[in-house]
C-alpha cells in the first residue's frame, strides 16, 4: 500500500514510535527511524524491519533544536529525494505538580513535544508543497484534551499539538497535504510499565474497554491516516483510547 513512499518517524526507537515504524515498513514504505539518545534501540528496530524484508535507516536528531531539524530534513531530501509521510512522535515527560514544577521541566517538554513537532513540519512541509502531496501525522494525547494533574507541561504541549495540527492543515490543504493528529490514551509502553499496579487498575476503571491499549493500536491509526483512503481527511484528531474520553 505504501510501496515507494519515504516515511519519517521521529522518536521511532521504542514504544509507539517503534510500532509505527514497523507497521509502515510492513506496508512497503522506506522508513527513516529518528532517535535522539537511544542509538542501540534504533538499530534494533531497523534490524527487525530488515529481517522481515522491509527497508529502513536510522538518523539521529534532537527535534527540539531548530537548526538540527533543518539539517535532519535536508539530509533526508538529499539522500532520498522526497518525504511522503512525516510522523511526529518524539516526546518526553517531566511530571510534577505545577506548584513544584521547575521552569526547565516545563520548557524541556514544550521544546521536544510541541516545538519539535513544529520544527519538523516547518522544514518537511516545504518539500511536500513542491511535491504537491504529503501526509503529516502528529502524536497528541488524551491528556491534551482532558488535562491531567501532575502533567501541566505535558498536557499543554499535547494540546498545543492539536492547535498546531488544525492550523497547518488549513495552510497546506490546497497542496494535497493532509495534517492530522492522533490522541492515544493509556498505551502499554515503557512509560506506563513503571506505574504501580494500583494506579494501572484505577486507569483501567476509567476506560470503557477496561484495558490499556497496545502500540500496534496506534500504529494502525497512523497507517490509515498515511494511506490513500484517508486522502479527504485533514485537521482531525483521532482518539485511540478505548473510549476513555467519550
Amino acid at each position: 500500500m505504501l510501496r515507494g513512499k519515504i516515511a519519517v518517524v521521529t522518536g521511532g526507537s521504542r514504544g509507539i514510535g517503534k510500532a509505527v515504524a514497523e507497521r509502515l515498513a510492513s506496508e512497503g514504505a522506506f522508513v527513516i527511524i529518528n532517535y535522539n539518545g537511544s542509538c542501540e534501540c534504533a538499530k534494533k528496530v531497523k534490524q527487525g524491519i530488515l529481517d522481515k524484508g522491509g527497508k529502513a535507516e536510522i538518523l539521529q536528531c534532537d527535534v527540539s533544536e531548530f537548526a538540527a531539524c533543518e539539517s535532519f530534513i535536508k539530509e533526508i531530501i538529499g539522500t532520498y529525494g522526497r518525504i511522503d509521510i512525516l510522523v511526529n512522535n518524539a516526546g518526553i515527560t517531566r511530571d510534577e505538580l505545577v506548584m513544584r514544577m521547575s521552569e526547565k521541566d516545563f520548557d524541556d517538554v514544550i521544546s521536544t513535544n510541541l516545538k519539535g513537532t513544529f520544527h519538523c513540519i516547518r522544514f518537511a512541509s516545504r518539500h511536500m508543497m513542491k511535491q504537491r502531496q504529503g501526509r503529516i501525522i502528529n502524536m497528541s494525547s488524551v491528556v491534551g484534551v482532558t488535562g491531567n494533574a501532575g502533567q501541566a507541561n505535558y498536557a499543554a504541549s499535547k494540546a498545543g499539538v492539536i492547535g498546531l495540527t488544525k492550523s497547518v492543515a488549513r495552510e497546506l490543504a490546497s497542496r494535497n497535504i493532509t495534517v492530522n493528529a492522533i490522541a492515544p490514551g493509556f498505551i502499554e509502553t515503557e512509560m506506563t510499565e513503571v506505574l504501580p499496579e494500583k494506579i494501572k487498575e484505577e486507569i483501567k476503571g476509567n476506560i470503557p474497554f477496561g484495558t490499556l491499549g497496545k502500540p500496534e493500536d496506534v500504529a494502525a491509526a497512523v497507517m490509515f491516516l498515511a494511506s490513500e483512503e484517508a486522502g479527504y481527511i485533514t485537521g482531525q484528531v483521532l482518539h485511540v483510547d478505548g473510549g476513555m474520553v467519550i
